[in-house]
């Protein structure tokens, strides 16, 4: 059974960073895409950014430059490195996996089959 654990939320200042960690087990397929996603109060949920197994990377487009998604294959960790916080930034983010070919990387978050809780993210000054 897989799972996946989120943490590494908190409250930050705009202009501050944060780390999001995911540690996942039951990983026991050969490829996956992971991916962060996030959902705000009355938003829909939104695709943050993607990592293929390969390593090809997605990002949407209210991140890029800012978020770094990485991932450790040896500790089954995925993080999420978010400079240049914004109040915009403010929601609960979740991290994703799905079994997927080596290069598969999307942000349809409906593609996604196994979901971790919540961690919440809030940005003010």
């Amino acid at each position: 059974q897989v799972q996946l654990v989120a943490s590494g939320g908190g409250s930050v200042q705009p202009g501050g960073s944060l780390r999001l960690s995911c540690v996942g087990c039951g990983l026991t397929y050969s490829y996956y895409c992971m991916g962060w996603f996030r959902q705000a109060p009355g938003k829909e949920r939104e695709g943050v950014a993607a990592i293929a197994r390969d390593g090809t990377t997605r990002y949407g487009d209210a991140v890029k430059g800012r978020f770094t998604i990485s991932n450790d294959n040896a500790k089954n960790t995925l993080y999420l490195q978010m400079n240049g916080l914004k109040p915009e930034d403010t929601a609960m983010y979740y991290c994703a996996t799905v079994p997927a070919a080596l290069r598969w990387v999307n942000l349809a978050h409906e593609d996604f089959a196994y979901w971790s809780q919540g961690t919440q993210v809030a940005v003010s000054s």
